[in-house]
């Protein structure tokens, strides 16, 4: 069975920077991490991110949307995370299954067991080996989020950076409450610290919690 590691935080953390960097330095150790990204890991995926990141979409039911992001779990979990595991990869993915927990569950108010009820239903029996965290404050992620959307000229998945501050605190208390419910698989990090030291860290603790696996 190979290494699932994903990497979560509310808008603006830098975390799929950070996965990219942690994949480019596996790779130089003759590692062959495969990354993916929910949602829109598969190309049923990619339809159901267009539409979930659409700002244009509007008064989406937060059942409506937790389903959405179960279909793109099922998918995902079947067509491309669970065959590499089985064949021995390293997965690096950005967002899983405490997004869902901390965006549809604190975030929207689902009720938690309907929530669990989605989330176990689309993955299964797969679960993640270490779980990375970026925190920081929501003012500081959201200021980054639109800056980043600002600068690139683009909005297209901007529907969730345009949420109510209020939001991204509730989604941010509920990464936290995952994190220190289950420290064991989390780690925790500054996300304002800068991109070297996240790194760092994140290497260091892949490699001290699975030496046997490389």
């Amino acid at each position: 069975m190979g290494l699932f590691v994903t990497f979560e935080g509310i808008e603006g953390s830098g975390k799929s920077t950070l996965l990219k960097k942690v994949a480019r330095t596996l790779r130089q150790k003759n590692l062959d991490p495969l990354e993916t990204r929910e949602p829109g890991g598969t190309p049923l995926g990619a339809a159901l991110r267009n539409i979930l990141l659409d700002p244009e979409m509007t008064g989406m039911e937060g059942l409506a949307e937790l389903m959405l992001f179960g279909a793109d779990r099922a998918q995902h979990v079947g067509q491309v995370i669970r065959p590499a595991l089985l064949s021995g990869r390293i997965v690096l993915c950005d967002r899983f299954s405490e997004t869902t927990i901390a965006y549809q569950g604190y975030g929207r108010g689902v009720p938690r067991e309907t929530v669990d009820a989605v989330d176990q239903a689309a993955r299964g029996e797969v679960r993640p080996d270490m779980i990375v965290l970026l925190d920081l404050p929501a003012e500081a992620g959201l200021a980054r989020a639109k800056r980043r959307n600002l600068q690139t000229n683009d909005r297209s998945e901007a529907r969730l950076d345009e949420e109510e501050l209020s939001f991204h605190r509730r989604v941010r208390e509920g990464y936290l409450l995952s994190a220190g419910r289950d420290p064991g698989r989390f780690l925790l990090l500054d996300a304002q610290k800068g991109p070297s030291d996240l790194h760092d860290a994140v290497i260091e603790e892949i490699f001290a919690r699975f030496a046997h696996a490389f």
